[in-house]
C-alpha cells in the first residue's frame, strides 16, 4: 500500500472531541510489519489510525492466519475496544500493513470517553457496524466462493485500498491472508496470468 497518505487531520468527530483524543494520546510511528497488537496480549490501549494502515488476523494454534479486515485512517480497532473495556486478552492479531502513524488511547481514557462525550460512543457503534459488514464478507467468501474468486477479489480489494495496481506482496503472504497454502496461491496466480487478469513479477502482482 501507499505510504504518501497524508495524516488524517481528524477521526470524523467534533473538534472539541479531536482535541481531546490528541491530549489523552500518544502518537507513535511503526514501520511495516511492526506487530501492534498480538494474540492473547493483554490490551492497554486503543489504537486510531492517522495515517497508512492496519491488517487483522486470526491466528490458530498452528500458527497460520487469516485476515479478518483493515484499519484505515481516522478509524480504529473494535476488537480492542471490546477487549480492552472488559479486560479480556486480544482474539486477534494486528500487524502494521505499511509505514503507520497510530495514536493510541489508554484503556482508562477511554471509559472517560464515553462518559464525557456521546459523539465517541456513536464513533465506537459506526465501527462496529463496519466490522460486523466486513467479518460477514469473510464468512460469506469462505462459504460461498471458489479460492480463485476469493484470491482476485482480495487482490481487487488491496489494489483499490492502495490505489495501485501493482501489488508488493508474496504468494506466502496471500495464502496466509487467505487461510490456505502457497503452493495453491502460486497455482492459481498463473492460472490469473494465462486469463489475462493479473501480470507476475518478483514478488509483486500487477492487476490488469
Amino acid at each position: 500500500m501507499s505510504t504518501s497518505q497524508e495524516s488524517t487531520k481528524n477521526f470524523g468527530t467534533s473538534p472539541r472531541l479531536d482535541a481531546k483524543l490528541r491530549e489523552y494520546g500518544i502518537i507513535k510511528k511503526l514501520e511495516a510489519g511492526d506487530i501492534i497488537l498480538n494474540d492473547n496480549a493483554y490490551i492497554r490501549s486503543i489504537p486510531i489510525v492517522m495515517s497508512g494502515s492496519i491488517r487483522v488476523m486470526r491466528t490458530d494454534d498452528e500458527g497460520r492466519e487469516i485476515l479478518l479486515y483493515y484499519i484505515q485512517p481516522g478509524e480504529s480497532c473494535i476488537m480492542s475496544f471490546l477487549g480492552g473495556m472488559h479486560q479480556e486478552t486480544s482474539k486477534v492479531k494486528a500487524v502494521a500493513e505499511e509505514d503507520t502513524e497510530i495514536l493510541f488511547i489508554g484503556i482508562e481514557k477511554v471509559h472517560t470517553l464515553i462518559q464525557e462525550y456521546p459523539e465517541w460512543l456513536e464513533y465506537i457503534f459506526k465501527l462496529y457496524h463496519k466490522r460486523f459488514e466486513e467479518l460477514l464478507e469473510v464468512v460469506n467468501a469462505i462459504a460461498f466462493k471458489k479460492l480463485d474468486e476469493r484470491l482476485l477479489d482480495f487482490i481487487r480489494r488491496k489494489a483499490e485500498l492502495s490505489k495501485n495496481k501493482t501489488l508488493h506482496t508474496t504468494h506466502e503472504q496471500l495464502a496466509m491472508d487467505l487461510g490456505t497454502a502457497r503452493v495453491v496461491v502460486s497455482r492459481l496466480l498463473k492460472q490469473m496470468e494465462e486469463q489475462g487478469f493479473v501480470k507476475l513479477g518478483r514478488n509483486k502482482i500487477t492487476l490488469l
